[in-house]
């Protein structure tokens, strides 16, 4: 079966494109991050990518203090990450997304974490607020609270991409398969998940949660990572990797900078669904209220 990779097209209907994850080691200085995520986003598509994932935190991952200084409103080119984004997704034509970052929220101290979404001619189409936040107090010593400095979303977004429903989220979302479940009945066929994982738990939990989510929902799942030390004596795990409908990882990045580059076929995703129609098979979802 023939594909034409540039369109999203292909023979009897089927729709192929290639998704690149990129891992990055973003720091607190804004520039010095935006020209690591320039460069691999170039590269990427010189590759042959259509869709681009850049990780969580991508354009700053410096002290919690300094989101709010670097925030901005989401879609606003005029800014000074906004308007990077979009000149970099009209040049190399593809469909970027990256997130989450800092957006201006009604509590200036405490922005969003924000995925943004920008088309091939560099239009801003969407965004996704994260939903989850990251409480915790890890046995390594690590002592997180993303909520002292961010106001969550409560809304989940699919959005259409090179001919495919791609749901969006962000890094701690992984470990809720309820929101996944709701971008597959929103008709979700590839799911993103930009990240920065903990090594600590990246190590154990990263690639048995991607994993699941893929298997659960019948789709391909892009998981954009973090990778070293970062401010704040954080250290991220990486691994950036896309797996297929079938749970399998077919690319994967090494330690460093750097992305993971898959093709995501329609055809795969048909034929997972039709072989074990499981998601045909739910019943808590519809099942009647009892009296």
């Amino acid at each position: 079966m023939s594909h034409d990779l540039a369109s999203g097209k292909g023979s009897e209907g089927a729709r192929r494109t290639l998704v690149a994850a990129v891992q990055l080691s973003s720091q607190g200085d804004v520039g010095q991050n935006l020209a690591a995520c320039e460069r691999l986003v170039g590269e990427a598509a010189a590759r042959g990518a259509r869709i681009v994932v850049l990780p969580e935190n991508f354009a700053y991952f410096g002290e919690e203090g300094g989101r709010a200084v670097v925030a901005e409103r989401a879609g606003d080119t005029s800014a000074p990450i906004q308007g990077a984004l979009s000149a970099w997704a009209l040049r190399e034509s593809v469909h970027l997304v990256a997130g989450g970052m800092p957006e201006r929220s009604d509590d200036p101290k405490r922005p969003h974490n924000t995925l943004v979404c920008f088309a091939p001619n560099g239009d801003f189409v969407a965004s996704y607020r994260k939903i989850h936040l990251f409480d915790v107090d890890l046995a390594d010593g690590t002592k997180l609270a993303e909520s002292a400095s961010t106001t969550p979303g409560n809304a989940p977004v699919v959005v259409e991409m090179d001919g495919f429903s791609v749901g969006l989220s962000i890094c701690y979302d992984l470990r809720f398969p309820e929101l996944y479940r709701e971008l597959v009945a929103r008709g979700a066929e590839v799911l993103l998940v930009p990240a920065a994982f903990t090594l600590h738990t990246g190590k154990d939990h990263w690639h048995v949660l991607l994993r699941a989510r893929a298997i659960e929902a019948q789709c391909y799942v892009a998981a954009a990572a973090q990778w070293g030390k970062h401010p704040g004596a954080r250290t991220t795990y990486g691994h950036a990797l896309v797996a297929d409908p079938w749970g399998t990882v077919v690319a994967e990045a090494s330690d460093g900078l750097g992305f993971a580059l898959a093709a995501v076929d329609s055809e795969r995703i048909r034929g997972v669904r039709s072989a074990l129609p499981s998601l045909a098979h739910r019943r808590l979802h519809q099942a009647p209220a009892q009296s």
